[in-house]
């Protein structure tokens, strides 16, 4: 009995332990904003995460059964071994395969020395890395456990099952100081007979044993040891709640945004066509535009300036009225001479048509003229209609020459 009072009184230091352990590591493993980390985690190779532990304690039970007629409670105690090879899974869930070796005295019944083996499979699970998330370099972890196996007892193989608390302290990536308390049930192996005992509940519980222990040992990592968590996790965005209002106001303020974009993109696109003449407009280079291409017109020094219309216009293209304010600007003055001739060419409209549209055109252009600083009386005009054809096409000929005299 003085071996069950050492494992009850040790299971009651556990539970105080696993206590001050729980409060002391609950900060532990946290990001900046307080969350404790948890996975996914990477799935192990074969032999990442396993282990091998070797333990020595003390074993002890208890046994219902009969001195003659009147039931008893007996118990006995005596060293026993460790020894396992396990797994773990992921950070919580593992597995081992576990023998543990009883050596016991059991005095005053007249059977002394025996030995118990006891086989199990144990369902491991961590407790600390379920409530407080995985840390590898974690001092302490608290892993209860499911255990289930056989028995042999004097040459009878009897099943078992029953439940432990396995206490790992981290030395090394390597190494582990290992706790492990158990306690389990057994079908009576026969060491006892209750079934003369008189009483029914004497008769009952003698149909079981209740062996405990308390081992202490060391624990041996093998492989890669730790988890590594998936890199392609997405963290978890929390949304924050919003009123219908301010849902309402946001909306409306993409549609005026969307609304400004809009006007914004005919804006760029009217300038883009307002500057396209200008494009071929390089070094005050005169371009003649006809059937959809430029075409350059020599300007050579002391030669007459010519300006160009489209056909059957008196108005100037903003290239050419560009060309035009450029050498008015840059060219005369108000006592500048200048001759200013009008034509239009013979190939479309009638003689009055063209002789009065050669008239607009030299219009146009005296007036831009007298705009940039030129004197009227000091501007000789002549318009001539299709009379004149100053140059070899069409085109050429829709045009304004200006000379200084």
């Amino acid at each position: 009995m003085k071996g069950i009072k050492m494992i009850l009184g040790a299971l009651a230091a556990a539970s105080l332990l696993f206590s001050v352990n729980g409060y002391a590591q609950e900060n532990a493993n946290r990001d900046e904003n307080g969350n404790i980390v948890r996975g996914a985690y990477e799935t192990n190779k074969a032999l990442d995460n396993t282990f091998i532990s070797l333990g020595i304690g003390y074993n002890a039970g208890l046994n219902f059964g009969n001195r003659g007629t009147i039931p008893v409670a007996q118990g006995w105690g005596g060293l026993g071994i460790d020894a396992a090879i396990g797994k773990w899974w992921t950070p919580i869930i593992g597995n081992r395969i576990n023998y543990h070796g009883f050596n016991n005295d059991v005095k005053g019944q007249g059977f002394g020395n025996f030995r118990q083996h006891f086989l199990t499979v144990d369902l491991l699970w961590s407790l600390t890395d379920t409530f407080w998330g995985y840390k590898e370099t974690r001092a302490w972890d608290v892993v209860p456990y499911l255990s289930g196996g056989y028995a042999r007892v004097k040459g009878n193989n009897e099943w078992m099952m029953g439940v432990g608390i396995l206490n790992k302290f981290y030395i090394s990536d390597r190494i582990d100081i290992l706790l492990d308390l158990r306690s389990m049930i057994s079908k009576n192996n026969g060491v006892y007979d209750a079934t003369v005992a008189r009483d029914k509940v004497a008769q009952l519980l003698g149909k079981f044993e209740l062996p405990v222990s308390a081992t202490i040992g060391i624990g041996i990592n093998l492989g890669k040891t730790g988890f590594n968590r998936h890199s392609s996790i997405t963290p978890v965005v929390i949304p924050v709640p919003f009123t219908t209002e301010q849902y309402n106001a946001l909306a409306d303020k993409v549609a005026a945004l969307e609304k400004e974009n809009a006007a914004l993109k005919d804006k760029i696109a009217a300038l883009e066509n307002e500057l396209a003449p200008y494009k071929n407009l390089v070094n005050g280079q005169t371009y003649l535009y006809e059937n959809g291409k430029f075409t350059a017109v020599d300007v050579k020094a002391g030669a007459p300036v010519s300006v160009y219309f489209d056909l059957g216009s008196a108005k100037l293209s903003a290239r050419e009225k560009a060309h035009l304010e450029y050498f008015a600007n840059n060219l005369i003055n108000a006592d500048t001479k200048l001759a200013v001739n009008g034509y239009a060419d013979k190939q479309t409209g009638s003689a009055k048509v063209n002789q009065a549209l050669s008239e607009k055109r030299v219009k146009t252009v005296v007036d831009l003229l007298k705009k940039a600083g030129a004197s009227e009386e000091n501007i000789e005009c002549a318009a001539h209609g299709a009379t004149v054809q100053p140059f070899d096409t069409a085109a050429k000929n829709r045009v304004v020459t200006i000379e200084v005299k």
